[in-house]
């Protein structure tokens, strides 16, 4: 059988999502399949009252001890194949002795996704992106806050499908928070693992 490569794995799963997201894209789903559940489930009194993800924000922090400014870049563009989105620096708004840091040094890079693009997102992190982690079993109920927010942590950047493991420049770790507009952050939960969020099977003890 012939190996596949990194780049033609990361072409592959790309068709794939593009041709799923031709016949009906996940932002559809959410209005056509998962509304309707959800009011159904929880007892709303309408599809308005249904919890509903509000927007996606990524944070990468940059270590005070990375000096190379083309490490910066290769980060950023990096985050950039993997959000479609133009990340924005976040500088050091003072000088900290202690720790390296530099009044004006990029700290950390973000993105906010709404919309469409939010939606694109959540449909490769839910289906491609944590099933590449390796050994993966489910991500962890303690993920969610006491709003019914989720955060998850990559400790680099190679699961995600737009980046290609032979080509990476510059590792870096990432946290990434689905931010839920609920009543009940109960409801929160019920709408991110009707999405396909894989939490961790609870051991019956």
């Amino acid at each position: 059988m012939r190996r596949v490569s990194n780049t033609e794995y990361v072409k592959n799963v790309s068709q794939i999502l593009s041709n799923s997201m031709k016949s009906l894209s996940f932002l559809e789903q959410y209005k056509t399949k998962f509304v309707p559940q959800l009011v159904k489930e929880l007892s709303l009194g309408n599809a308005m009252a249904a919890p509903k993800v509000e927007k996606v924000v990524l944070n990468v922090g940059i270590r005070s001890d990375m000096k190379d400014p083309k490490a910066v870049e290769n980060i950023i563009e990096d985050f950039k194949k993997i959000t479609g989105q133009q990340p924005v620096k976040t500088l050091a708004k003072k000088s900290i002795s202690s720790f390296k840091v530099r009044e004006g040094q990029v700290v950390g890079v973000a993105v906010t996704l709404r919309g469409k693009r939010m939606y694109e997102f959540l449909n490769k992190l839910f289906n491609v992106t944590l099933a590449r982690v390796r050994d993966f079993r489910g991500v962890d109920e303690k993920g969610f806050d006491k709003f019914g927010n989720y955060t998850i942590g990559f400790k680099d950047q190679v699961p995600f499908p737009e980046i290609s493991a032979d080509q990476i420049k510059t590792h870096f770790g990432m946290q990434v928070t689905i931010v839920v507009k609920s009543r009940k952050p109960e409801h929160a939960r019920t709408l991110l693992t009707m999405m396909g969020l894989p939490l961790k099977k609870q051991e019956v003890k």
